[in-house]
This record gives structure tokens, sequence and C-alpha cells, in this order.
């Protein structure tokens, strides 16, 4: 297509219907033409959908103003160049849009007028997928040919590459295949195989697909095929064009369940309804699912079921009556990028934020939309003043999927990274082995991070809190009653009280579990100090190596690296953290709080680890050591400790009330200790 008429000019005023039906025309087939033609859409769906349905408006309201090239006259675009052309027995007619419960109700109306019935009408209820449309031909059962929709009449054949999708048989499931059969339906890409194929394209520096949508068609309009297999596509049929040699099925209903017979896909979320109220509630119930279907869709189609019917009902000029897409709120929509902000994320991570003119999409006004980190803002080339498109789906955060070229303006600007954390002031830093910039001033410094840290600290596997909840360390944080995690072994019983949802029994029981995780192990503490790089195995392997968290705190950078597991970056953050002031402070605190942990000579580079190479399961109530207190001790003498008992087990540690595991022990003759032969077995007595 000439390039000097897809130029976007000024939209002249909705007074003269004229120049604008004129103006949109030209619009919506550079639109078209951008979105079908070249894989690379300049405005989202909703926004072409508005333009379509404003011209279809004006060409209503002023027959004589109709042009037999409208848009509203023909489905599509026009076929690629390079593909030869296929032209369709049947013609691959869209259907209309609803948009509104009215919308629905009306339709339903205008069926049972059509019918001249008053009796609900039987309505077949499925998905609107967002793919590509593609008319399989099976000749006596064996795929000949695949072609596109193109403009509904001639569409582009994609043969070789559809056969290389493992999704649609070449040959049909049938003794007595139809002579011959088309079989229309959606080339679509799962969510899960987008990802994947973005991922692949970010790491071989290519550019990558706005949306799974974008990703189908491109993969199925690769002239070469092999490119083609190498990308994971999917099929569901939903509908029919020629049949001959067979009975056309009675409803559309019974056409699906035979597609399934001959082992072409359909999709299950489908239902035979009767009635508009029907039809609504299947929409509401794929809407409130639709966020966890692996696909992407943008609404559901109602099809009036027997066949016998919809050949009543007939056709309008470029789609049929008998059927409607209801479409959902768009998860898509332009707006502009006012600034680009930053915030700081529970980790100190810090994320580009887009700050939009307001714009409605998935359902609500969004202002808002990230732009995950400095490099993601770099690819997609998005700049302060970009007409960008915004995409939400469901109750995923919005983020900002692309900008449209044709709108930047001159003065566009680049998105520099603040240099400090714009909550406390510290330096923003970013490591040559990360895509992310964080806030260096850590949860104990970053009132940003602070609920984050605390979370963190209280977790299970760190200090281990049981009570102390996300809402609960909201309130504490949001109402000034604690800073930091030694403010924890300060709280009283009335300050607990006051909170929302605290009864006295309740805050006892949080006060009685602080009182507890004061005996805990120095490979939790350290674990539940947050130090960055530092997880459960590393903290466990600290502990074990130096014994006592004096020595951890003043060993070298080298003396660090002699740690098993421990290399050059994990070493920088260990003593980045304890040459904080603040940090120092807080392992002060908390050991003036009471919290204690039992120290030992640690093994050293060359230390002696009796039970190395032994494996170990632990089962009831020992006498003074609590099962996390023995894994500790286990573990820093080299031993391995699990929770099943097999042939590989070394010994099972029993106290009081053991049960399946002890018993499993005797079975397999797996030598049993209590405590004080685990405690001779260490060494310790």
């Amino acid at each position: 297509m000439d390039s000097d008429k897809l130029m976007t000019t000024a939209a002249p005023d909705r007074d003269d219907p004229a120049a604008r039906a004129t103006w949109l025309r030209a619009e919506l087939e550079r639109h078209a033409h951008a979105y079908y033609v070249l894989d690379a859409p300049t405005i989202p769906d909703a926004e072409y959908d508005l333009l379509f349905k404003e011209l279809q408006g004006i060409e209503e309201s002023h027959p004589d103003l109709a042009t037999p090239d409208s848009p509203t006259q023909r489905v599509g675009a026009l076929a690629l160049a390079q593909f030869a052309p296929v032209t369709h027995a049947v013609p691959m007619l869209s259907i209309n849009n609803g948009f509104s419960d009215e919308d629905i109700v009306a339709f339903d109306r205008r069926v049972r007028e059509g019918l001249k019935t008053v009796d609900e009408v039987e309505y077949a209820a499925e998905l609107k997928f967002d793919g590509l449309a593609i008319n399989l031909r099976y000749e006596d059962g064996v795929l000949v040919r695949a072609a596109t929709r193109g403009d509904g009449s001639t569409g582009e054949d994609v043969t070789a590459n559809i056969r290389t999708m493992r999704s649609i048989p070449l040959r049909l499931n049938t003794d007595t295949p139809p002579r011959l059969l088309d079989i229309r339906g959606e080339v679509l890409m799962y969510k899960a195989d987008f990802a994947r194929l973005n991922a692949r394209q970010r790491e071989a520096g290519q550019r990558e697909f706005v949306n799974p949508r974008n990703a189908a068609a491109g993969s199925l309009r690769q002239l070469d095929s092999r490119i083609t297999a190498q990308r994971t596509l999917r099929f569901f049929a939903y509908g029919i064009g020629a049949l001959e040699g067979a009975q056309l099925p009675a409803s559309h209903a019974a056409l699906l369940d035979w597609y399934a017979q001959l082992g072409v896909t359909v999709c299950s979320e489908r239902a035979v309804l009767k009635g508009a109220a029907a039809l609504l509630a299947f929409y509401r119930d794929i809407g409130q699912r639709r966020a966890s279907l692996p696909y992407d869709i943008d609404g559901v189609v109602y099809k009036v079921n027997q066949v016998a019917e919809q050949k009543t009902l007939g056709f309008v000029s470029r789609a049929p009556r008998f059927a409607l897409a209801h479409k959902f709120p768009a998860e898509e929509a332009t707006t502009v990028v006012q600034d680009i902000g930053v915030q700081v994320g529970r980790t100190g991570a810090i994320t580009p934020v887009a700050r939009l003119a307001p714009v409605f999409v998935g359902g609500v006004t969004v202002t808002n939309a990230t732009l995950h980190n400095e490099d993601e803002v770099r690819r997609k080339d998005i700049r302060i003043g970009d007409t960008v498109i915004v995409r939400r789906a469901g109750d995923v955060i919005p983020e900002v999927v692309a900008h449209v070229p044709e709108r930047r303006p001159a003065d566009a600007r680049h998105f520099v990274m603040p240099c400090d954390c714009p909550v406390c002031g510290s330096p923003i830093v970013r490591l040559e082995e990360e895509a992310v910039a964080r806030c260096s001033g850590g949860w104990i410094k970053c009132p940003a991070q602070r609920k984050g840290g605390l979370l963190h600290f209280v977790s299970r596997r760190a200090m281990d809190v049981e009570g102390l909840g996300d809402q609960l360390v909201e309130q504490l944080v949001d109402k000034h009653i604690i800073t930091t995690a030694a403010d924890l072994y300060k709280l009283g019983l009335t300050a607990l009280v006051e909170l929302e949802r605290m009864a006295k029994k309740s805050a006892q029981n949080v006060l009685d579990a602080l009182e507890k995780s004061k005996s805990t192990t120095l490979a939790r503490f350290i674990y539940a100090l947050g130090i960055r790089h530092v997880g459960e195995s590393t903290a466990k392997e600290l502990a074990r190596h130096f014994g006592q968290l004096d020595a951890i705190m003043q060993a070298s950078p080298e003396r660090l690296l002699e740690v098993a597991d421990i290399g050059p970056v994990v070493a920088r953050a260990i003593r980045s953290f304890f040459d904080d002031p603040l940090n120092v402070e807080l392992v002060a605190q908390l050991r003036a709080a009471g919290v204690h942990w039992q120290e030992g000579e640690g093994s050293g580079d060359n230390g002696e680890r009796p039970l190395l190479g032994q494996v170990f399961v632990l089962t009831g109530s020992l006498p003074t050591l609590s099962r996390d207190q023995a894994a500790a001790l286990i573990e820093a003498a080299g031993g391995k400790v699990t929770g099943s008992v097999s042939k590989k087990t070394s010994y099972v540690v029993a106290g009081a009330d053991a049960g399946s595991k002890l018993a499993r022990a005797h079975e397999l003759g797996v030598p049993v200790l209590d405590e004080d032969a685990l405690q001779q077995l260490l060494g310790q007595r």
C-alpha cells in the first residue's frame, strides 16, 4: 500500500459529517493496514472499535455518505503480497459487537422478532479469542490448504506454516470424512508461550512482541516456516465454511462436538443457554475468570444455536443477524505520559513509574503504570510526552506496553534515573549483574522498605513470630508504633489491643510468640536480618563457619570468601551491611531485648565436621532443644536434616510423642537417638 495514503491528517469537526466520514475511513484503513498487514498495531482494539462505531453511525444517519469501499462494508485488510491469495468459497465475515447489558437484551429481542417467537431462544455461548482467524480446508479428510481471513473474500495462503502446528491435525480422525470441509477457527498463542518467546527475543537482542495476538500473527506469517515451527501456536475451531459430502449438524453446539470427534481442538469454555439473562450470567462468569485463563480473550460470542434458525435470521451486509460478540472493557488504551517518576519497593527496588493522563482501561481509571526497570524504559524507548499503549489485565498492575511513534512530540524528554532514594535520601545503586537499581539504605534506614523487612524478620523461616502478619505489621508501622525490629520486643498488651481486629486474647498470643522467638539459632537470626543475597542456606553456612555473630560482623571480605558458596557479590553485601552503624545498633538492641542463640567455636576452614555426609530425621519433642535448634546443631557439624525416613537415613532423632517416622525407622533398621545421644555424637557431652 502506498505509504502516502497512510499519512494521518488532523481530525475534522464532528459538525461536518462528510469530512468526518472521509477522515474516519482513512484512519480506519491506516490502522487496519498496520494491524492486519504489518502486524504492528498503532492503537488498541478498543480505540479502533470507537472509530468504527462512529463511522457506522454517520453512514446510518447519512446514507448518501456511504461508499462501497468503506471499512464498514468489508472485513479485515488485504493479503500480504508475499503469500499466494486464496479465495474463500464462503466469505469469512466478522460479527457485530455489543458492549453493554442493554446491547445484549436488544440483540435477544431482535432475534426473537426475526424468529417470530416470544419463547426464550437457545444460544451457543463461547469465547472471543484474541488471535488470528484461519480457514482450514480438508479434502477427503486431509488438510490441503490454510488461509487467513484477509478481507473476508480473499486471504493469504499460510498452509506451510499451519502444517508446523501440532494442535492442527493433518488428517481428520474418521473413516468417513466429508469430501470437502472448511473449518473456521482462531490461531493464538498462550500467555506462557508468549512469555517464553519474548524471553528468547530479549536474549537474542531482537524486538519483543507487544502482546500474544501480535506474536501469533507474526509467527504465522513467517515466510520461513522453520521459524513458525519454533514457536508454540494453538488453534480452536468455532465455525464452518464450505461443506460437501456430509450432513451439516443441526446446531452450533453439535458442530463443535463433531469437530472434537474429528480430532480438531475446540474450547471447553462454552455452553448452551436460553434467554438474555443466561447470556449475561455467562459473560460475568467468564469475566471473573478471564485473568486466570491461559490465553487472551477480549469478550464472549453468542450464536443462535439451531442452524435452521440461523438460516431464517440470515445476514446484514457484513455480519450475521444470529450472532453477537459481547466485548469486555478494554484491557488496552492509549494515553499520554505526563512524567516518569520512581517508587521504592519493599526490597528497595527502584521502579520507574509513568505518570499518565487519566485513562479508563480494564474497568478502572489508571493514572500510573509500571515501566519495570531502567533497561525496559530504554528498550521500549518510552519518553515523557509520548502517547503510549497501557495494558491492565484483571488485577495485574497497569503497565506501559509500547509508545506510538507517530504521535511523539518534538519536545519528548528521556527518563533519567535519580541518584538518591526519594524516600530516605540514600544513594541508588545498581550492580553490574542486576537489571534493577536499588536504594542502598536497606529496610532499617528506608521507610519504604520497612514493612517488607519487618515481615521478613518475623516470617516462619526467620524469627517465626506466629500471628504477626501483613495487616498487623502494616498497622504497627503506619501508626508509628514500631520503627525497627527491636521495637517489636517492646510492644505491650495495651498498644496491641487498640489496633483494628485485635482482641485481648489475640494480642496476648502475639506477645507470647514474640517472647518465644527470643530463643532462636544463629542461622535464623542472620537470615532474619535481611542482608542482601543472604538466604537460608548462606545463613547456615555463615553460622557453621564462624560459630559466633561477632566473628561474622567483623569478618573481612577475604575471610567471608572462605565460606562455602559465598562469592564476591555476597561477601560485599555482608560487609556493607555490618559497616552501617544503624545495622550494628539494631543487632545490639535485639540482643539487649533478650534475643539469643547458642554459639560455638565455628568450623573455620579446616574445622572438624563430625557428622559430614550423614543424614538425620527429627521426630517428636526433645527435652531441651527445639527441632530448629537440633537441626542447626546437626547442620553446623556437617550433617543433613531431611523430612522423611528412608534407607539412606543415618539416624532418627526421636523425642516424646514420636509418630510414624519412628515406626518407619524400626522397620528399616535405622538407628534411633535421643537428645543425649545426639549431643554425644556432636561431642557436646
